[in-house]
């Protein structure tokens, strides 16, 4: 991260020397460069979204009806 620190430093230091109309270019091209990166980031989905395709979610019913088939015969007797 020092390294990091070091190189902006020396950008900045840099940008200061430069003439105001130099310094707005420099301002246009960073802007630019940002928003083209911007716009080949893809948007980020909610989970919601990622799961979209798998349809509603079961209801309450539905899960209370799957319990009871499969802890209808539990304990078997026949297994000891």
């Amino acid at each position: 991260m020092g390294e990091n620190t070091t190189q902006l430093e020396t950008v900045m230091a840099m940008a200061q020397q430069l003439s105001q109309l130099e310094q707005m270019r420099l301002v246009e091209w960073l802007v630019a460069m940002w928003a083209r990166t911007v716009e080949e980031t893809p948007p980020k989905r909610s989970s919601r979204g990622i799961l979209a395709h798998l349809g509603p979610a079961p209801s309450a019913e539905e899960i209370d009806e799957a319990r009871r088939e499969m802890w209808g015969n539990f304990p078997r007797k026949d297994i000891a």
